[in-house]
């Protein structure tokens, strides 16, 4: 579920009150750029209100009614579950997170949990498409030898990355079967905020279980 966050904390309310899930079992990332993950295994008292992890860029959790939220503008929102086992995850994959390897780690932090790699399921969400996401040449290789799959040319010739086509490489070298990818590019379209265009806001990403493990 995606939805407008705004650029203020009081949007994070408005996200709380769209989903119908109490703010108290809310989970925000201080987004740093990194590529750590974190592990929400415990429930927090509700009367301490949502929690916000700092020095964290992905977190984890086999928690039903806990809703994990990633707020992005060019960036890419990854979410990822394994129904069976009952484990969710979201991250937060900017260039340097990316490059850092959360995507792996994420796929690590579920396993953790108790998740199969073979039975889970990413979402990689709009973000700044390799057709607009110009970057210098030098950079463009540097994150490619980390991220294989993500050099590429824009539409302009320059040289340019496509994130989402490097994390999903990366997650099938994970043994992740199942990896879809939005073909939305928030550079190229207005309905979607990207700091690229000037845009200071966020949308919000989110994904939680009302229930545990199926069958």
């Amino acid at each position: 579920m995606s939805v407008a966050a705004g650029a203020a904390g009081d949007g994070r309310s408005l996200v709380a009150d769209k989903t119908g899930v109490p703010e108290s079992r809310f989970v925000w990332l201080g987004q740093i750029h990194s590529a750590a993950v974190a592990v929400v295994d415990e429930l927090w008292p509700a009367s301490d209100g949502p929690i916000t992890i700092p020095q964290t860029d992905g977190v984890v959790t086999n928690l039903p009614g806990v809703v994990l939220a990633v707020l992005t503008a060019d960036c890419v929102p990854v979410l990822a579950r394994d129904a069976h086992a009952g484990v969710i995850g979201a991250a937060h994959a900017g260039r340097r997170g990316a490059q850092g390897g959360i995507a792996r780690g994420l796929v690590a932090a579920m396993a953790g949990l108790g998740a199969d790699p073979s039975r889970i399921e990413v979402s990689l969400g709009p973000c700044a498409s390799g057709a607009r996401y110009e970057v210098p040449a030098q950079m463009r290789d540097e994150v490619e030898a980390a991220l294989p799959g993500s050099a590429c040319v824009t539409e302009t010739g320059a040289a340019g990355l496509d994130l989402r086509s490097g994390l999903a490489r990366q997650l099938r070298d994970c043994g992740v079967r199942s990896v879809e990818s939005s073909e939305v590019c928030t550079i190229g379209e207005s309905s979607h905020f990207s700091h690229r265009r000037g845009d200071w806001e966020r949308f919000a990403t989110l994904i939680w279980m009302a229930d545990g493990p199926s069958d």
